[in-house]
């Protein structure tokens, strides 16, 4: 049976995973499959979360009944930070049990949820725990954003390290392409060599290039 759930994550916080959560949302629903996205916890804003914002409107979808019940931003948290921080500033702890409640009534009500992270793998949730760490408790397959950008390719082969020793299913890498640069040099070898990478050491990866839309 096919996961239905799906972690999206990336090399850092700049990865583009928004842009790319709306981008692969939009091509799964173009394939017939009835998708929804999460932001499993904002940090920087509050009463809404600013990424949902931004997968609804390239979605082009508009708010939906999940997105007002809070399904799909279940913690909030005030400041722009790492979500062990930003929970610390706001005095309250993420809610965990919260979290899976809503992810999984998602599920309930769609094909596929694809739940985006806050930054990258080693984001501290708590002190003691880490987003890879959730990852690897809940056994979500892996979505994983990076890009042609100088110094991508040593975060990415960091990133997949850290994958393997946790043993967790890299299902797609998204390769984005957004921002456009106008010198490609670094950018289409990057792309090659981390092609290259996967067919050696995650030979059932897939790879898809993520084009430049406008936002």
């Amino acid at each position: 049976m096919e996961p239905k759930i799906y972690f999206i994550s990336g090399i850092d916080t700049d990865a583009g995973k928004s842009y790319c959560t709306a981008w692969l949302a939009g091509e799964l629903v173009r394939s017939g499959q009835r998708v929804i996205t999460q932001k499993f916890i904002q940090t920087g804003n509050t009463g809404h979360s600013e990424d949902i914002d931004l997968h609804r409107r390239l979605m082009g979808t508009g708010y939906l009944p999940e997105d007002r019940e809070g399904l799909t931003m279940p913690e909030i948290f005030s400041y722009p930070c790492s979500p062990h921080l930003a929970a610390r500033i706001d005095r309250r702890p993420i809610d965990f049990d919260k979290i899976e409640r809503a992810t999984l009534e998602l599920a309930r009500r769609y094909d596929i949820v694809l739940v985006e992270g806050a930054g990258g793998l080693m984001v501290p949730l708590t002190e003691d725990f880490l987003t890879i760490d959730y990852i690897a408790q809940k056994q979500y397959p892996l979505v994983f954003v990076t890009s042609g950008k100088l110094g991508s390719i040593n975060h990415t082969l960091l990133s997949f390290e850290a994958i393997k020793r946790r043993g967790i299913q890299l299902d797609t890498v998204l390769y984005n392409l957004y921002p456009t640069v106008e010198d490609k040099t670094i950018q289409d070898d990057t792309m090659q060599y981390i092609r290259d990478y996967l067919a050696k050491h995650f030979p059932g990866t897939k790879f898809e290039v993520v084009p430049e839309m406008g936002i």
